[in-house]
């Protein structure tokens, strides 16, 4: 199970920066390695809440840590050169009294406790995640309806072409980002490879228009279709045709409704609808019969 930083320091969400630092050097002066020579679960202990007060004895990584909503999900997108970055061992612990002196000042690309346990095992070089890498796709309307697989290509760091194919979920919609977990840069040190997040966009389609799940279509019809009733075949965004039925007396700019001939929801059962514009075509010009016609229900007050 994945550790929740403000549990590994016995705090509440939303404890101070001050309640935080007390809880820190608390715990620290219990788990310092000096204070338990030779004792690697303690050692592990003072690796945690250290690690724990990186992230929420500083603002910005706190609220990103916030956002992220747990440890896991921080860990991915963060590495330990990232959570250490800053982290200054001998100025938080200032004051405690009884410890040896540490020859680092602030975390840089060494291991922040390598000096602190003074063993080879904190020596070796501290493994990093891979650089996160971030790719604009464009993919149709359609695609975003039925899903479909898409492969894509970019050049890495050091010139080679990466091509990957990658599937697009049903109902995808602009804004989204899809992320691939390892398809990042390569890590150093035996680090996780950095993750390779896609932006979506769906670009305009000719004839539908979405909104959310719905698709939206116009259908043209003639003035006695819209006095009489009519039926008329619909295109679907899923490659269908479907008969509906215009009743009589139908108004201009009336919608009628297609139940789940929308988008599907994304990652959730159902589907959206699939709306018909109705417009009344009225002539721009009349023959002569017609014109005569028009008069005859003008008289009896249409």
């Amino acid at each position: 199970m994945a550790e929740d930083y403000y549990k590994t320091l016995g705090v509440g969400k939303t404890a101070s920066g001050d309640d935080i630092k007390k809880a820190y050097r608390k715990l620290a002066l219990k788990y310092h390695p000096d204070k338990n020579p030779g004792s690697k679960p303690a050692e592990e202990k003072f690796k945690k809440i250290s690690e724990a007060y990186a992230v929420l004895g500083n603002p910005e990584k706190r609220k990103q840590y916030d956002s992220f909503g747990s440890q896991e999900a921080f860990s991915r997108s963060f590495s330990q050169e990232d959570i250490f970055r800053g982290f200054d061992l001998n100025d938080i612990l200032k004051g405690l009294g009884g410890f040896r002196g540490q020859k680092q000042s602030s975390y840089t690309n060494d291991d922040p406790f390598s000096q602190l346990f003074g063993n080879q095992q904190y020596n070796r070089p501290v493994p990093r995640k891979g650089r996160n890498l971030e790719y604009n796709l464009s993919i149709s309307l359609e695609d975003a309806h039925s899903g479909a697989e898409k492969r894509i290509s970019f050049k890495m760091d050091d010139g080679e072409l990466n091509e990957i194919t990658m599937k697009i979920p049903k109902g995808i919609d602009t804004g989204r980002k899809l992320r691939l977990t390892g398809k990042g840069l390569p890590g150093s040190n035996g680090g996780l490879p950095g993750d390779l997040f896609i932006n979506i966009t769906v670009v305009p389609h000719p004839v539908f228009t979405r909104d959310g799940d719905d698709i939206y279509i116009q259908e043209t019809i003639t003035f006695s279709q819209a006095v009489l009733g009519t039926s008329i075949d619909v295109k679907t965004l899923g490659g269908e045709t479907k008969r509906i039925k215009i009743p009589a007396l139908t108004q201009n700019n009336t919608r009628i409704r297609m139940k789940e001939f929308g988008v599907p929801h994304f990652k959730k059962t159902g589907k959206g609808d699939q709306y018909v514009r109705i417009a009344v075509d009225i002539p721009k010009k009349l023959t002569k019969k017609q014109s005569d016609l028009v008069k005859q229900l003008s008289e009896e007050g249409l």
